[in-house]
């Protein structure tokens, strides 16, 4: 068997360039997935008239109230790495727009929590709830080998993504 270059290629060798082709293949839908997914946090936010962490401070109140959890400025300022001047005038907006409400802590005077209102719970489904049917639709009828393999496949991603090395060695361009 020969390659676009003329070199004759072992079948041992053909495996290994399979091996490559199917992962590039992975990680090109990955790219594509993603790319689809920024787009629909951009119409997202546009819709909802917000920006990035307004819409990440939404979706996480959503989610701590589903857990019955309430919600303090600090956390608030800790989930998104932002000065506590950021997440305040972040506040300010949603409770302006009555996205959110600030509500006194039961025990300290001083404290309060961040509360998203019900209003907000209902336009969130509305914008994404048909979306999320779609998403569901897509993976539900998934075999569990199938689903397995795509959950190890994003544990390993995410592992090599979380793993930043701050000095990296050059590139050897004779690789």
């Amino acid at each position: 068997m020969e390659n676009d270059s003329g070199e004759t290629r072992y079948w041992y060798g053909a495996a290994d360039e399979d091996r490559r082709r199917r992962a590039i293949e992975v990680l090109q839908a990955f790219r594509v997935y993603r790319a689809a997914e920024v787009a629909m946090r951009r119409r997202t936010r546009e819709s909802m008239s917000m920006g990035e962490n307004e819409l990440l401070v939404l979706r996480y109140l959503l989610r701590a109230a589903g857990q019955q959890r309430q919600v303090s400025p600090s956390e608030l300022t800790r989930y998104l790495g932002v000065s506590t001047a950021s997440t305040t005038a972040i506040v300010d907006r949603l409770e302006k727009s009555g996205h959110v409400t600030r509500t006194p802590h039961p025990t300290d005077r001083r404290s309060i929590f961040i509360v998203a209102t019900a209003a907000s719970d209902d336009e969130v489904r509305a914008t994404l709830g048909t979306m999320h049917s779609r998403m569901m639709g897509a993976v539900v009828d998934m075999t569990p080998e199938e689903s397995a393999a795509v959950i190890a496949c994003l544990g390993r991603l995410q592992d090599a993504v979380d793993q930043v090395d701050p000095h990296p060695e050059p590139v050897d361009s004779e690789r």
